[in-house]
């Protein structure tokens, strides 16, 4: 534990679930990683409803709180902010915080479409600040173990992945029409609410996209009206007036893995839907080689399904818990077998961002990802428009996993 701790200002910009979850997230970092030396300091937080504006002050623990967000951007004693407001602000505060200096912790999709989240990106590294973006998935200690045996070559050569971020949120045919499913506010619906998510993944984990391809549809057209505001999508409207969703309910896209990526080459599946029932929050991932194979499922996030090999008594998946050896799991649990959950991921991911903003070595998500991924997502939805493939264009500066040279060369005399 440093003698000497760095004290970072903490501003918050919305004060819905996900900005109390960052809240939690920021005030649990020097709980879970004494040895770092960082505490935050939650400083001002804006939110345009005045209740959730107080919520934040007298129950969150900010010191102040505000109805304009430029009062966070403009306070002197704010070094870091979280930006949790829905989609179609975050072109404008994502730019605005980069403008102002602050390191920005954004939740994806970063934007309404590949177009806004360029623009947060441009003006992040022309002022040269700090990004991290909210996708919480690739933090699970197990999808680090798995991006870690890939890229050791322990799977060999990654032939095809399948990936499915499977929700039941919209199944309800009277869940509310929230701005979700309103292009204008949302833009695209399940790709970039829950694909976006599963891109990052696979990028993380197999490496970048080059090209795709997809199909789409929308099972319930109209959804009774909720006031902008007023709940979520999980509200339940009986007997409302109705109105169309703009966007779609299910998406599934075929990948194509570029040459930089791990797993060059490969190919897969991408799929997501918000209207299933049955699955709750089955976000899956597997990746198949050569050598030996892998799936993970978020509703069962401390385990990993593992083969390796051809031959022998154990040929076949074996469920490993997820360990000391995985990522960060022993920060949070004792030992394998005593889980942890979703919150978690996220002190992690505050973790990572807080790190870089000191300065200090972080592999996380930043803006370049979140671009990335919404370039596949949006090339996807221009697949889908024209039944067609479409090239995705490279992104530079991203986490995702890739091959070095020597990788290269180690790679191309084993398949010799």
């Amino acid at each position: 534990m440093s003698n000497n701790p760095t004290t970072i200002g903490v501003g918050l910009i919305s004060v819905g679930w996900m900005g109390q979850l960052h809240s939690r997230a920021y005030s649990n970092v020097p709980v879970v990683y004494p040895e770092l030396g960082i505490r935050t300091r939650l400083v001002i937080a804006a939110d345009t409803n005045d209740e959730r504006a107080q919520f934040a002050e007298h129950v969150l623990g900010y010191e102040s709180s505000t109805s304009d967000y430029n009062d966070v951007l403009n306070h002197p004693d704010v070094d870091v902010v979280s930006v949790c407001a829905p989609n179609f602000l975050h072109e404008e505060i994502g730019t605005a915080v980069a403008k102002a200096g602050k390191s920005l912790w954004i939740e994806k999709p970063v934007g309404r479409s590949a177009e806004e989240t360029e623009s947060v990106v441009n003006a992040a590294d022309a002022a040269e600040v700090v990004t991290a973006v909210g996708f919480n998935y690739r933090n699970a200690p197990a999808i680090e173990y798995a991006r870690k045996i890939i890229a050791e070559g322990k799977l060999g050569r990654i032939t095809n992945v399948r990936g499915a971020f499977f929700a039941d949120y919209s199944a309800e045919p009277n869940g509310a029409l929230s701005w979700r499913f309103i292009r204008g506010l949302a833009g695209s619906g399940v790709l970039g609410d829950l694909l976006g998510h599963l891109t990052d993944l696979a990028h993380y984990v197999v490496g970048p996209i080059d090209k795709v391809t997809g199909v789409a549809n929308t099972a319930y057209t109209e959804r009774p009206k909720l006031e902008m505001g007023s709940g979520t999508h999980f509200d339940v409207v009986e007997g409302g007036e109705m109105a169309p969703v703009e966007n779609e309910d299910y998406a599934g896209l075929l990948v194509h893995f570029g040459p930089d990526a791990q797993g060059a080459g490969a190919v897969g599946t991408l799929e997501a839907s918000r209207v299933c029932v049955g699955p709750r929050a089955e976000y899956s991932l597997e990746v198949y080689g050569t050598e030996g194979s892998l799936r993970w499922n978020f509703e069962r996030m401390n385990e990993l399904e593992l083969a390796l090999g051809h031959k022998g008594p154990h040929v076949g998946f074996t469920r490993i818990m997820a360990s000391s050896e995985f990522g960060d799991f022993s920060k949070f649990q004792p030992g394998a077998g005593t889980s942890m959950g979703y919150d978690d991921l996220k002190v992690i991911e505050a973790k990572k961002f807080l790190l870089a903003h000191v300065g200090q070595e972080s592999i996380h998500a930043d803006v370049h990802d979140a671009l990335a991924a919404n370039r596949v997502v949006y090339a996807g939805e221009r697949a889908i428009a024209t039944e067609s493939w479409q090239s995705v264009e490279p992104v530079e500066g991203t986490s995702a996993s890739t091959r070095t040279a020597a990788d290269s060369t180690r790679r191309e005399t084993v398949d010799a």
